[in-house]
């Protein structure tokens, strides 16, 4: 459960913006949509390695 506490004369909206990033740390919202369907292991370990080549080309440019 994620709790946060507001402070005296802190706005609805700072503290709406808190939970959300708190929330999204969690990484709650992004298993739920990895289970929604079923990926076989060899196409995940296919991702990962596509997006760490890209990342890698990416740092490699600047």
């Amino acid at each position: 459960m994620i709790i946060i506490n507001i402070k005296e004369n802190e706005s609805i909206d700072k503290a709406l913006k808190r939970f959300k990033k708190k929330f999204e740390k969690t990484g709650v919202l992004r298993e739920l949509r990895s289970r929604q369907a079923f990926e076989k292991p060899s196409i995940t370990r296919r991702t990962t390695v596509k997006r760490a080549i890209y990342k890698l080309g990416l740092n490699s440019e600047e």
